[in-house]
């Protein structure tokens, strides 16, 4: 499904996108919006993923071995990474944080912007969320500190991550069809976090599970679900799913 009001209709030549997905750890963009990230990139749009924090300390990981296991992901999905160094399990929106990541808004010429929703369980999720939606402001500031040419995202969109144990009340979701087994791969590639960590073991499924009944809503295979705070718009009935 079409939800942006830049998808291509019959009338408009398709234009890559230079898209950018927040998250706050590694793994976090691959579990919410996986299968997405694939299709875009298939579609020839520019997928960037910045992660906020390295991850750690978690019980099978350590910094080095969660870069090669991002590296990977990146590999699978064919997206490239920048990894803002702040701090894990004290994520605080701050003024510095927000420059650094406008910095990088600015370095990718983002275009559209996705973030996790802003309610969640995880206290590093809700505090990048205020980072995202107060850099994409910053990026556009001319005459400041932050390196780069001003540049504003014109669209926000938030995916839904995993740690909040509630159903998701999307203001759209996305046809992942096709892509179900980029996104496993994708997040198989964090071994030490859903393979080697017993209690996560069954969170591949799980999410897939999700996307099953997403899409089985569109009557289709498997789709994401995505919310948005501003307007969006459809530019062709045609392409709702």
């Amino acid at each position: 499904m079409h939800a942006m009001s830049d998808a291509p209709s019959s009338n408009r030549p398709v234009r890559s996108l230079r898209i950018v997905v927040v998250a706050p750890h590694p793994d976090d963009a691959e579990l919410g919006m996986g299968g997405t990230i694939a299709r875009l990139v298939a579609e020839g749009h520019s997928v960037h993923i910045v992660d906020l924090t390295n991850g750690e300390p978690t019980p099978r990981g350590t910094p080095e071995r969660r870069a090669a296991e991002a590296a990977e992901a990146d590999r699978i999905l064919g997206t490239t990474r920048t990894n803002l160094g702040l701090p894990n399990r004290a994520l605080m929106h701050t003024l510095e944080a927000r420059h650094a990541l406008a910095a990088v808004l600015r370095g990718q010429r983002c275009e559209i912007l996705f973030a996790p929703h802003p309610e969640d369980a995880h206290p590093d999720h809700v505090a990048a969320t205020r980072i995202v939606e107060d850099a994409r402001f910053d990026a556009k500031l001319t005459r400041s500190a932050i390196p780069g040419e001003p540049v504003h995202p014109r669209r926000l969109i938030h995916y839904f991550c995993t740690h909040l144990k509630g159903i998701p009340s999307p203001t759209f979701a996305l046809d992942i069809s096709g892509h179900r087994d980029t996104k496993r791969a994708a997040i198989l590639a964090y071994r030490s976090q859903v393979v080697e960590h017993e209690p996560n073991r069954r969170l591949p499924d799980d999410v897939d599970l999700r996307d099953r009944f997403m899409g089985s809503r569109l009557g289709v295979e498997a789709a994401e679900p995505f919310w948005c705070r501003e307007l969006l718009g459809i530019d062709s009935v045609g392409s709702i799913v």
